[in-house]
């Protein structure tokens, strides 16, 4: 498929959706209780068995190991590299707190890692990058939770268990079994089921249920606070990390697999956690939407471009 075709392919899948479901939000009685029940059915049919197919495909090989310690040590660069910003930025309480979280958790899922890493990797880039997400329940439980929380007491042991079991984490559960085959050597069966067409509809979906919960009332705020994140997301991760790859004796796969997870924007799961725990959530959303929105606009033509290279 030539690049222009793919990029283009990339842009109606996430803002066509959204777009849709930011102008059907009016038309709608309870526009959040029907995107959590998108996400929901999202979450327990489409995605898990995409995830469970691809990675089940795979050839099991040891450096795969090093996919989720990647992605571990991106979230936590970026956490750093936030608090390393912060005497820029002179923020306090529940502001400091959202912009760190922002500044640390990326969108390495479905919604735009998983599926960059299908357009340009094809399937193993897709169940390469399912391995790298791994990292993504402890550290959000461990770190950005018991962060978010602290001094509020809000996280019990009652709202680990939920959170270890939730449907959330069917697309976990479903990696966690395909690796279980690949450890047993049994074998994937010579089925060709329709997993483009899944994974279109599992991002479409998830990009209208976006369009459904955006406010232009969020506005843009915290300008400079702007400027440092896209710095911190789509410069300096970027950069550590392709001179940590630059020699680095794994293949050449997983090393694109994590250099275009490395510039992946905000998540939206920092805005999850900012309405969790009572921080500031109209920030969280505003510079979830900006950092989205710089990425889409600067940032992918240069990775189209890099791919286009060669580079990855």
């Amino acid at each position: 498929m030539p690049l222009a075709l793919k990029f283009i392919i990339f842009q109606f899948f996430i803002i066509a959706p959204f777009i849709a479901g930011y102008r059907m939000k009016p038309l709608m009685a309870d526009p959040s209780a029907v995107s959590k029940s998108v996400i929901r059915v999202n979450l327990m049919l489409l995605e898990p068995p995409v995830i469970f197919w691809s990675i089940w495909g795979l050839q099991v090989r040891y450096d795969m190991a090093v996919l989720p310690a990647a992605g571990l040590c991106i979230v936590i660069a970026g956490f750093l590299l936030g608090k390393l910003s912060l005497p820029l930025l002179r923020l306090e309480g529940a502001v400091r707190k959202t912009y760190l979280i922002s500044a640390s958790l990326a969108n390495h899922g479905f919604t735009m890692g998983g599926f960059i890493c299908y357009l340009f990797l094809k399937e193993t880039g897709l169940a390469l990058s399912s391995i790298f997400i791994i990292y993504f329940m402890p550290y959000t439980f461990l770190v950005i939770f018991s962060y978010a929380q602290a001094g509020s007491g809000k996280l019990t042991l009652r709202s680990a268990q939920d959170f270890i079991l939730s449907y959330r984490n069917m697309p976990l559960f479903a990696a966690l079994a395909a690796l279980s085959l690949l450890a047993a050597g049994v074998p994937r069966p010579r089925l060709d089921p329709p997993v483009d067409l899944v994974m279109m509809l599992s991002v479409m979906l998830y990009y209208w249920t976006l369009g459904l919960g955006f406010d232009l009332r969020d506005g843009f705020a915290l300008t400079r606070g702007q400027f440092a994140l896209a710095a911190i997301k789509f410069l300096l991760v970027p950069a550590a990390v392709f001179l940590l790859l630059h020699r680095a004796p794994i293949g050449q796969e997983i090393k694109s697999v994590i250099q275009i997870q490395a510039f992946m924007p905000a998540a939206i799961y920092s805005v999850v956690t900012a309405v969790l725990f009572d921080l500031d959530a109209r920030l969280a959303s505003s510079l979830f939407v900006v950092n989205t929105l710089i990425f889409i606009l600067f940032v992918l033509p240069v990775m189209f471009a890099l791919h286009g290279a060669g580079v990855f």
